[in-house]
């Protein structure tokens, strides 16, 4: 089958994210067709940013080779709170400025063919379901646990959405009562507080001792985190240890409440592995109840780098086709 035929049956995907932007074409069968990303420069506002977002959707459909009217449609996957139904983004945190923009208005506007938008944790999940990890299962949860925690379900066989469109929040399941301030939700005590790539970082520099190896780290990350602690650093195993129990209590109320076959986990802070998946396993077999922790499964997502465009095609296949 040649590029151009795929293409008949794909859609466009746009991912817009706090700091990058990304398009591409995917096909239906979750190949990508053509790929590019630039950066969001969201101090320049809505307007120049969304001209750089449509911009590079064309990238995408020319380096695809097809003609955009042959898509199906255009897939746009971005944080919350927005409505998936009217097609708005009301306010993204992540997105300061970006007010009330009718975005699957001016992403018809741009290309003439149908749009829909989704919460990026909502579209994550659809793509690991439908193109991913969770091919073949009827209930799945998945949560990116990168600068933020955040995610999505499918229940039944059917992407959960929530009676306003943003349901199925999993980075905001309180872990610590009275905890500390979630910078996503403005709670206090959220999962995203602390085990967030930026919150286990923040959390090891407010009561970093002077004889930790992670002390001379300047710009101290997640993975910085994890290394010390696999190489027996005192400081780091301790702290890399509370954000295994709080991020395993957390999973585990999430697998008590949808009792799911799987579990998916992406994002940044997951690419240390077993380190990370091993003592989930654990903890959620010992905490979940019975029935519960006997039918999910914690495995890895499988979207990588192209997570944010197979999300965002999921949604535009599901809901354009």
């Amino acid at each position: 089958m040649t590029q151009h035929s795929q293409a008949a049956r794909a859609v466009l995907a746009l991912d817009i994210g706090g700091t990058k932007l990304a398009a591409g074409v995917v096909a239906a069968d979750g190949s990508v067709l053509s790929s590019a990303t630039c950066p969001t420069h969201v101090q320049e506002g809505p307007e120049r940013s969304l001209k750089r977002l449509f911009d590079l959707g064309w990238e995408a459909v020319e380096a695809a080779g097809t003609d955009v009217r042959a898509l199906a449609g255009t897939g746009i996957g971005c944080g919350g709170p927005l409505d998936p139904y009217t097609g708005m983004l009301r306010c993204p945190p992540h997105l300061p400025g970006w007010v009330d923009i009718p975005i699957t208005r001016l992403a018809y506007e741009a290309y003439d063919i149908p749009a829909v938008v989704d919460n990026d944790g909502t579209a994550g999940a659809a793509g690991e379901w439908r193109f991913g990890a969770g091919r073949g299962s009827e209930h799945l949860v998945y949560l990116t646990i990168s600068t933020g925690v955040g995610g999505g379900a499918v229940l039944d066989g059917r992407t959960f959405r929530g009676a306003a469109g943003n349901g199925g929040e999993p980075g905001h399941v309180t872990v610590r009562s009275g905890g500390r301030h979630c910078k996503g939700c403005g709670r206090a005590g959220c999962l995203e507080a602390y085990a967030s790539g930026t919150s286990i970082a923040e959390r090891a520099r407010e009561g970093m001792p002077a004889d930790s190896s992670l002390a001379a780290i300047e710009e101290l990350t997640a993975a910085d985190v994890t290394a010390a602690a696999r190489a027996g650093d005192p400081y780091a195993t301790a702290l890399w240890e509370e954000t295994l129990d709080l991020l395993g209590s957390g999973l585990t109320s999430i697998v008590n409440l949808y009792e799911p076959e799987l579990l998916v986990l992406g994002g940044g802070v997951t690419r240390v592995g077993d380190q990370l998946f091993e003592p989930l396993r654990r903890r959620v077999a010992a905490q979940a109840m019975g029935p519960a922790a006997a039918a999910v499964r914690i495995v890895p997502a499988t979207g990588g780098d192209h997570a944010g465009v197979l999300g965002a095609a999921a949604i535009g296949f599901e809901r354009l086709t």
